[in-house]
């Protein structure tokens, strides 16, 4: 319980940033173009009205087009995903030959062009939300249905026609795609070398499936930054992100632990330990979902992250009391 304490007192004293100093460096960029498969790590992505590029453009859906997840379904954990290289640059379009290429154990690889003209499903719905998407086609639908045993399709979503907002009472005006919810989630390591210092057995950052991971600030500092500069970029931190049964799941294996990281988090990370004026006392808390005012604007030249980027703290909460939740 002193390390508790002492995590969480550092948690107040790394809130407030010097915005001439840099709180942090960009050390991981993370892309996951299949909702809720596993990521890419890059070099660098760029930003759009919803997100990074690429992130959350796909999700694999039901028989009934609801969205699948590693809550229901923990194998999405082993399906890998690639792009190419040049596909996180600065306005590059794919073309006819380009392909997006699908792996999982004991299956072929799949390819899905980037640039080919796909047709229109409807009643495609995740969380509250239901619109229209475009379908990969019978071969993804086929390849889907043998790796989980069940009908089961591939949709991307179809901006030219759908909007999904993110939640008013928190960010209004924002879209993203198949996110749970907001376009990124910012996390650092420093947090999770806390959490790992009171593990029995520690685990490895993609169990949180960040956007951006930092280094270099306090632990679990990144709570309570309600403005960040990031190239230019400006950052708003909206909301902490409740976490549910996916950082559980062994990312490499698909298996699910009973109890951990979630234990040992509800012991210093819960809402009754860091909100106490809020309701949802047993919800633990991990990351802070953000998103970025330039995207808000039609002119997207040099809208880029990159790792080796300075984090600044503009604007901080006082106490973790003060962050929405």
């Amino acid at each position: 319980m002193a390390k508790v304490a002492s995590f969480l007192s550092s948690l107040l004293a790394g809130g407030s940033g010097d915005a001439g100093r840099a709180a942090a460096t960009v050390t991981s960029v993370f892309v996951y173009p299949i909702k809720s498969c596993r990521g890419i790590s890059v070099p660098q992505a760029p930003i759009t009205a919803t997100g990074f590029r690429w992130d959350r453009q796909w999700m694999v859906v039901n028989s009934e087009g609801r969205g699948r997840t590693q809550r229901v379904e923990p194998k999405l954990a082993l399906i890998q995903v690639e792009l190419p290289p040049e596909a996180f640059t600065e306005d590059w379009q794919p073309t006819l030959d380009d392909h997006m290429v699908i792996r999982a154990p004991g299956m072929d690889p799949l390819k899905i062009p980037l640039a080919s003209e796909c047709a229109t499903v409807y009643d495609v719905s995740v969380w509250e939300w239901s619109g229209s998407a475009y379908d990969e086609g019978p071969e993804a639908a086929e390849w889907f249905s043998t790796f989980f045993e069940n009908p089961t399709r591939l949709v991307r979503f179809k901006e030219e026609s759908e909007t999904r907002l993110t939640d008013p009472d928190y960010a209004r005006g924002y879209k993203t795609m198949f996110s749970d919810g907001f376009p990124f989630l910012i996390t650092s390591q420093g947090s999770l070398d806390a959490l790992n210092e009171i593990l029995k057995e520690p685990i490895p950052i993609n169990r949180f499936r960040p956007n951006i991971l930092v280094e270099g600030c306090h632990p679990y500092a990144e709570d309570l930054w309600k403005t960040i500069k990031i190239n230019k970029l400006t950052f708003q931190g909206v909301k902490l992100c409740g976490r549910c049964k996916v950082p559980t799941i062994n990312q490499d294996t698909g298996i699910p632990s009973p109890t951990e990281p979630t234990e040992t988090l509800q012991t210093y990370r819960s809402g009754e330990v860091l909100l106490p004026s809020h309701k949802n006392k047993r919800q633990v808390y991990f990351g802070q979902n953000a998103v970025c005012k330039e995207s808000l604007s039609a002119n997207g030249e040099g809208r880029m992250i990159k790792v080796g980027d300075p984090v600044y703290v503009m604007r901080s909460f006082s106490s973790s009391n003060e962050v929405p939740a």
